[in-house]
């Protein structure tokens, strides 16, 4: 694995706390009615990427996921503003605005969503590992998953042929305690979702996935196990959302004791703590980066008010191939 230095921990600081501000933001213009639809933001859950990104070799690796995915594409490389610009349904979005809060998507920087149909991305996930191991490409493809996703059958059928063919593809569970608001206890007869790898003979475990060193020391070895030709890992990545489902959510299935509790362990004050134990960083180099962050956000949250919605056209081509489709309207 690589080196975990100063330097990883000032910019694990960094990145996760954009990442905060940037879903904070969000949240905002929100209420303001200027994204639209579901909303669901990733606070609390920073340290499973950090880690991962810490992980991965960018430059081949792959990375899908649910809809709870703002900020992955943001860490795989993918332009914030333009990330901002989607979430507004503006032009010079990611998706030219068409795609939305679900549905984040750069093939260039090989983030391949954003999938707002539960559980639907696992085969995919492994569809992707799949062509990188028939190519002979020697990527990695992460495939996340909420908690909720794995009751779906989907799981086990790509599981089998998973381990059957020996695909490249670690799969990442983020147990963030609930299923919308169906907690992990209602949805099964253990809480173990780890254990669910067993039926298969596929390594698997349970991670701390409030610390990023700990999720990078799991991910480095299940990426390695992959790229070397031993097939896929399974990975429970307990971690925790402090808001609810998506903004729609009254969270009326936790309490908030429950919630302040768990803040006691947020991934980012627990990083700004190794830097402070560790003299790697003092209040001024904290108030640097705290004062470029906010100015990230602010240039994002411009960059997306000032840009303009997409023309109806572009709607129609990017969903239909054939120019002259005969059921398309002149009065829509």
């Amino acid at each position: 694995m690589k080196k975990i230095t100063k330097k990883t921990y000032l910019d694990w600081y960094e990145n996760m706390l954009f990442w905060r501000k940037f879903e904070d933001k969000l949240a905002q213009v929100y209420i303001n009615q200027k994204v639209r639809g579901f909303l669901h933001l990733y606070n609390g859950q920073e340290a499973v990427l950090a880690g991962a990104l810490h992980a991965m070799d960018l430059s081949k690796d792959r990375m899908i996921t649910a809809y709870r995915n703002h900020v992955q594409p943001i860490g795989m490389g993918v332009d914030p503003k333009k990330v901002m610009a989607e979430l507004y349904g503006k032009a010079t979005g990611t998706s030219q605005g068409l795609g939305g809060s679900m549905h984040i998507f750069s093939k260039e920087h090989r983030f391949y969503g954003g999938h707002g149909i539960v559980g639907g991305q696992i085969a995919l996930g492994a569809g992707l590992a799949y062509a990188d191991k028939y190519f002979d490409r020697d990527a990695v493809t992460l495939t996340y998953m909420g908690d909720g996703a794995t009751r779906q059958g989907s799981l086990h059928e790509t599981f089998n042929l998973a381990m059957l063919w020996k695909l490249p593809v670690v799969f990442c569970v983020e147990n963030n305690g609930y299923a919308m608001g169906t907690s992990v206890a209602r949805t099964a007869n253990h809480t173990d979702i780890w254990k669910l790898g067993l039926g298969y003979e596929m390594p698997c475990k349970p991670v701390d996935a409030m610390k990023p060193e700990v999720v990078a020391k799991e991910m480095d070895e299940a990426i390695k196990r992959a790229r070397r030709g031993d097939g896929p890992t399974f990975l429970e990545l307990r971690t925790y959302r402090y808001r609810g489902h998506s903004m729609s959510d009254a969270q009326h299935y936790r309490t908030k004791e429950e919630v302040a509790k768990k803040q006691e362990e947020d991934p980012i004050t627990y990083v700004l703590h190794q830097l402070y134990e560790n003299k790697w960083a003092n209040e001024e180099d904290i108030k640097k980066i705290e004062k470029r962050v906010k100015d990230l956000v602010t240039e994002c949250e411009k960059f997306a008010e000032d840009s303009p919605y997409p023309e109806k056209n572009v709607m129609f081509d990017a969903v239909y191939e054939q120019e002259d489709y005969p059921f398309l309207s002149d009065k829509l």
